[in-house]
């Protein structure tokens, strides 16, 4: 069985999360989705973090690649991974995937560190702008520098094993 493991990240925390699944599945091909040469592949995990609830252009890009396989995906997002916003982007992504025809065998996400020059960013918006500073949003911000953490890598480790197990 031939499985990839790719993904698209920015500040390495999705990368981290593809390298702990890798890590229940050795065999699996690792590659950045800028190193993917063709989708042969019996199996394929996908990766990206989440830009406008979705995954971000280059996973966005790579996914809408993808037809008629059994795909799993997995993502970071600087939101609380119980939130209405991870909820939406399950929801994308998983009709997007299923748009293509692909069985879609399963899916992890977790918060992730988001990048300083976003928050940056943000901090320059008006304070009536609906992206702007607040107090929730700081502490979202504060709460998600600590991960991907010990925890999100070895449930991610431990998605993979799941996936192969219901795969085989």
């Amino acid at each position: 069985m031939k499985i990839l493991i790719t993904y698209s990240s920015k500040t390495g925390n999705t990368e981290k999360i593809a390298q702990a699944i890798h890590k229940s599945i050795p065999t699996a091909d690792l590659l950045p989705i800028s190193e993917i040469v063709d989708l042969n592949y019996d199996l394929i995990f996908i990766g990206g973090w989440i830009d406008r609830a979705n995954f971000d252009q280059t996973a966005l890009t790579l996914a809408q690649q993808i037809f008629d396989k059994d795909v799993a995906y997995f993502f970071t997002l600087g939101a609380y991974p119980h939130s209405e916003h991870a909820k939406e982007c399950i929801h994308n992504i998983e009709t997007l995937l299923n748009n293509n025809n692909n069985n879609i065998i399963g899916g992890y996400f977790c918060q992730g560190a988001i990048d300083p020059k976003l928050i940056s960013w943000f901090s320059t918006l008006p304070s009536d702008h609906r992206m702007a500073p607040n107090d929730e949003r700081k502490q979202r911000w504060e709460d998600a520098k600590s991960h991907p953490d010990h925890l999100d890598l070895s449930r991610a480790t431990q998605f993979g094993l799941d996936i192969i197990s219901k795969y085989r």
